[in-house]
């Protein structure tokens, strides 16, 4: 009695900080335990705070929803606004290769899932309030019952009826989670996935998408209608993505120029896309297993140089004037991934550019871009929260369809999401840099994702037990179970199986048909390498709006 007298005097604000806090801390060590490699994952925290719900409610504590429906909104939107920004340099190169066999697997996922709804509708009985609001939870989609819960209003169903939604929601959530997880492990375990083996063909895959890293080769010049030619008007040299980085000339190795005479014999160390390099190869003449790339005892030299000054946003390559200044750029890396060095290519903050010449020329031209590489340490705020501001704007726009009674709108979740990774994709914007740093990237997500799922935890688990043992509660869980089940494994395993996707990235893509954040961390979890947040990231869109506009429209077909 004593402690809760004591609690009693705490701030509304301090006690429901305080249960956030706890949710989170006994949430990360339930997560941490693991039995063969196998646990919750970032998923125990809103199992704890069920419980810190439930024993909140049970003392009689009373925990501001004002402030935990803030909490879980806001963690979700850093949640998802730091996904967009680290995937988005490469979501739309994805977006062209696997990308759309992702968003073919989602929608599969979501349609049966509507199917599987509405069947159980007809053999059940389940009224239709209670329905979306099943079937929300089980794919734990909170924007999907919001827009549930508005057209029952708009359709005159009174709002104690409406209440059923909610409820539904609540016990059909839990497991709507750990359905999503039981799926990978079951994937995993029953197809016998090696996730060492799954990062090594994901690379690989990047590497000959030339998405991660460029290859580079050296070619000997046999074609004579070359000789005396400049570099820069050899056909497709330069211009398509490939770079001549090095020109060796008998024994003697020296920085190519645009302007320099090409003879016969010459050999050149070219980086670029594949294709491309095999394209030159016929043009020049054949490659040749010489090793070029070591400077060692010349007067050639190449260095790694950071952009980090302003001056340098937004240029163009071909717009730095680096041929007067006698260096080259051979590789670009943004986030990770190598890109063809192209004429029209715009650096950004944090871009790392391999420059190529002699040291002293790559000495001077270091201030154009500023090399300052502890900037890169240093998270850029003004541009996070700015880019959180206009995600936010841009998922309140209103987007009408015929025939529904409200808008849709991308929502706290996919409108922050979208923003980032097109933010991230322009780089800056004004004096607004959207660039962070992996660690601080990496913190802030856990802290958004901890945040969400320890206020969902603890708005729903006052009401939970309850609802278990003297309602319908658990026949509606068993119902969310069938919600939750039939569309993953079903598609989950025909796609592995039957078409081979990636295991690392099927996860991602199960998690994002869910529009779940937890699966994508437990995803996450599993491995080091970008697949899952990258098929995660390509689905969402795409699956956020089918996620919405299905309970309008079962409210509209079956009210």
């Amino acid at each position: 009695m004593a402690l809760l007298d004591f609690l009693n005097t705490i701030s509304p604000v301090g006690l429901a900080a305080s249960a956030l806090a706890l949710a989170g801390a006994l949430g990360l060590l339930l997560g941490g335990l693991n039995w063969r490699g196998i646990g919750l994952g970032i998923g125990g925290v809103l199992f704890a705070g069920l419980f810190v719900g439930h024993w909140t409610s049970v003392a009689g504590l009373h925990l501001s929803p004002e402030m935990l429906e803030f909490v879980r909104e806001f963690g979700l939107i850093i949640f998802v606004f730091t996904i967009g920004i680290q995937v988005g340099p490469g979501f739309f190169a994805t977006l062209q290769k696997a990308g759309l066999q992702f968003n073919i697997i989602a929608a599969s996922i979501v349609i049966l899932g509507v199917l599987t709804t509405v069947a159980l509708h007809f053999i059940a009985g389940i009224p239709v309030p209670a329905l979306v609001g099943l079937m929300s939870g089980a794919v734990t989609n909170t924007p999907g019952l919001g827009a549930a819960t508005q057209v029952l209003k708009d359709s005159g169903v009174p709002s104690e009826v409406i209440s059923e939604a909610s409820l539904g929601y609540a016990v059909a959530y839990p497991f709507g989670i750990l359905g999503i997880l039981l799926t990978m492990i079951a994937v995993r375990q029953v197809l016998r996935v090696r996730i060492e083996r799954e990062e090594a063909d994901f690379e690989a895959s990047r590497a000959r998408g030339g998405t991660k890293e460029l290859p580079a080769i050296n070619v000997v010049v046999r074609n004579a209608n070359l000789e005396g030619l400049e570099l820069g008007e050899v056909p497709d040299l330069y211009d398509q993505g490939v770079v001549v980085s090095r020109l060796k000339r008998g024994e003697v190795l020296m920085h190519p120029l645009r302007s320099m005479a090409l003879h016969m014999g010459d050999v050149l160390h070219l980086v670029g896309p594949a294709e491309k390099l095999h394209a030159m190869v016929l043009i020049l003449g054949e490659e040749v297993d010489v090793s070029i790339t070591s400077t060692k005892g010349t007067q050639l030299s190449w260095q790694r140089v950071a952009v980090t000054s302003q001056r340098a946003l937004g240029k163009h390559i071909r717009d730095l004037g680096l041929e007067e200044r006698s260096v080259s750029i051979s590789r670009v890396t943004r986030a990770g991934t190598q890109l063809p060095v192209e004429p029209d290519l715009a650096v950004q903050f944090g871009d790392i550019l391999t420059v190529v010449g002699a040291p002293g020329d790559i000495e001077a031209v270091k201030p154009l871009f500023g090399d300052q590489v502890k900037s890169l340490e240093l998270v850029q705020f003004s541009g996070v929260f700015f880019g959180i501001f206009l995600g936010v704007l841009l998922g309140s726009i209103p987007i009408t369809f015929p025939g529904l009674p409200a808008p849709l709108k991308l929502g706290l979740a996919g409108g922050p999401l979208v923003a980032a990774i097109l933010l991230s994709r322009i780089g800056f914007l004004g004096p607004f840099v959207f660039f962070m740093p992996p660690v601080a990237n990496h913190a802030l997500r856990e802290l958004g994702i901890v945040l969400f799922l320890s206020a969902v935890g603890l708005k729903a688990g006052g009401q939970f037990v309850d609802t278990l043992i003297h309602g319908p509660g658990l026949t509606w869980m068993m119902y969310g179970i069938v919600i939750t089940l039939v569309p993953l494994m079903i598609v989950g395993f025909i796609a592995r199986a039957v078409y081979r996707v990636n295991y690392l990235s099927l996860s991602g893509v199960l998690a994002g048909s869910m529009t779940d954040p937890p699966a994508l961390a437990f995803a996450n979890g599993m491995s080091t390498s970008a697949a899952a947040s990258v098929g995660y990231a390509s689905v969402y869109p795409l699956v956020m709006c089918m996620r919405i506009l299905a309970p309008q429209i079962i409210v509209l077909l079956l009210m």
